[in-house]
């Protein structure tokens, strides 16, 4: 087939058209419940508390219930554990990791005023989000969806790879796809690896003839009788980290105020391979009398790996206040900006095939006729810029403090869906901004704390904090086409977010210690790629897996007040 020819082009092509799409930007807006022992170990449950170096993170109001002054710094010890499951299988995964979640110094200034009695300021880092995660599995039986066929059905909605020049029965002359046509990129990879192939109708030539030739419409390995099996595994690692420089006081030890400055790091990899092995597959071969390609049935092996990496510095702004109507009750309040983050992500994009035709006649070309086994590999790696916006978050709290020696406290935050990407100038893609808003609802999350005072050196907390699903149900069950972003075409949905908490704390002069376990479970779905929705239905589902993910940490607090 004349498409043969394009296949040295693809080694030296960037191998993705646009760096991110809707569902990698809400990956990379998520935060987890980090900081302090004790913040951890009361569920988070302090925006209306106060009076911990995790609370510039959260409600900065809390730097105007010190006193005195800070510095700590917290060590975190946290055990993974990641369990995917398909239909006949099940893989377990699990790892460890060593982090610092926070460090900072507070520093309180003594007015002698009876209505502004301090001022406090302060700076400190912490960890709030990790991207750690493992899947790996398998489908034992496709059961009629196929990647290269959901690849085909993108590629007939999206645009024509190469414009047939009908009276040559090929591609245009020095067609390049990567330059002159809109193709997306995983259309193009998978074509010149054949995992997509041309439509082909009979053409009346001027001399009467009839001639097989090539359409500019495509279809997949997988049609009727064509039987398969999968195998996957998505390594994902990283960070967010924030540093905050805040200011905040006191008005009549009733009204306390923060303001904070938030400066973030980010840092993304991802590491995926997603494998197909079909049986009775329908694949593009040599015909061995005319020389030309015919579509014949046989075995279809073929691999496709990305790397992506997502590095950013972002900035936001956190104002808060906490209200202290009776010495034994208070409110608080926060707001955050989005962080508008300036980003760029690498990226490699590769194919790997062996086509085994059932008829030994046909062959498959290959760089090396002496190894019928030797893959054929399409490869290509690029940059790219861009602006990425997080949502707003919201939150309220209410704290009480009983017979001086026991606290409770309670929040609620929301997470809104005004998540934007636009390019280096500032131009919004449009289109991602409507897929948030299709995929995409508020995050509602409550938080609860207690600690109790055993005696004025040692108390005992504990804590719990819920994070409903991001995802709307429509989305999450297949009823919307989902849409990614270069060559990968895998995506995770998660559901809820679970923490239980518990810790001990220890006080002696000045110096403190607090201890924290804290046991995370998160329920996700993992997709293969996007359904294939025709007017409104099914034609082709996504083969998904459910991934379960625990974290028990242990977390150590050191610091010392004067």
């Amino acid at each position: 087939m004349k498409k043969l020819i394009f296949i040295a082009l693809a080694s030296a092509v960037p191998a993705i058209s646009m760096a991110q799409a809707a569902v990698d930007v809400a990956n990379l807006s998520q935060f987890d419940m980090r900081g302090t022992a004790r913040f951890m170990s009361m569920g988070g449950a302090f925006t209306a508390l106060g009076g911990d170096l995790s609370t510039l993170t959260q409600n900065p109001a809390g730097i105007g219930i010190y006193r005195s002054s800070e510095v700590g710094i917290t060590l975190d010890l946290d055990f993974q554990s990641f369990k995917t499951t398909t239909p006949g299988y099940i893989g377990d995964k699990s790892q460890t990791k060593f982090a610092c979640n926070n460090f900072g110094y507070i520093g309180t200034v003594n007015l002698y005023s009876e209505s502004t009695p301090t001022i406090s300021f302060g700076a400190t880092y912490n960890r709030v989000g990790s991207f750690d995660r493992v899947t790996k599995g398998a489908f034992r039986n496709l059961g009629g969806a196929s990647l290269s066929n959901y690849i085909a059905a993108m590629t007939n909605s999206e645009g024509n790879i190469y414009p047939v020049d009908m009276e040559y029965n090929g591609p245009y002359a020095d067609y390049n796809p990567y330059i002159d046509g809109n193709a997306p990129w995983l259309s193009i990879l998978s074509y010149t690896g054949f995992i997509i192939n041309n439509n082909l109708e009979d053409v009346v030539m001027p001399d009467g003839s009839t001639s097989s030739q090539e359409t500019d419409t495509y279809f997949g390995l997988m049609g009727e009788g064509t039987t398969g099996s999968a195998s996957f595994e998505t390594r994902e690692k990283g960070y967010i980290d924030e540093y905050n420089i805040s200011i905040g006081g006191n008005i009549y030890n009733t009204v306390y105020w923060g303001l904070s400055v938030g400066i973030t790091d980010l840092e993304y990899k991802q590491m995926s391979y997603y494998q197909e092995n079909l049986k009775n597959a329908y694949i593009a071969a040599q015909n061995p009398e005319s020389g030309a390609g015919d579509i014949v049935n046989g075995d279809a092996d073929y691999r496709l790996d990305n790397y992506l990496h997502s590095s950013g510095e972002g900035f936001n702004l956190k104002f808060g206040l906490i209200v202290k109507p009776i010495p034994e009750f208070r409110i608080g309040l926060a707001v955050h900006t989005p962080t508008w983050y300036k980003m760029t992500d690498s990226y490699w994009g590769g194919v790997d095939y062996v086509y085994t035709p059932n008829d030994p006649r046909y062959s498959v070309n290959r760089p090396d006729p002496e190894d019928p086994n030797l893959y054929l590999t399409n490869d290509g790696e690029s940059w790219h810029d861009y602006n990425m916006r997080t949502p707003w978050r919201m939150m309220v709290g209410m704290a009480g403090v009983i017979g001086g020696q026991a606290i409770i406290s309670a929040d609620y935050e929301y997470r809104g869906t005004n998540m934007q990407l636009s390019d280096v100038n500032n131009n919004e893609y449009d289109v991602v901004s409507e897929d948030i808003k299709t995929y995409y609802k508020g995050t509602n999350i409550l938080r609860l704390g207690a600690e109790y005072r055993v005696t004025p050196q040692f108390s005992v907390r504990a804590g719990y904090c819920y994070e409903s699903s991001p995802v709307k149900t429509e989305a999450a069950n297949d009823g919307v086409m989902i849409w990614t972003a270069g060559t990968i075409p895998s995506y995770t949905f998660n559901k809820t977010t679970q923490y239980v908490t518990a810790g001990l704390g220890y006080r002696f002069g000045g110096f403190y210690a607090d201890l924290a376990y804290v046991h995370r479970h998160r329920e996700s779905t993992w997709h293969a790629f996007s359904p294939v929705i025709v007017d409104y239905a099914i034609d082709q589902d996504s083969p998904s897996a459910k991934v379960s993910s625990n974290n028990n940490q242990v977390v150590l607090s050191l610091g010392y007040k004067f």
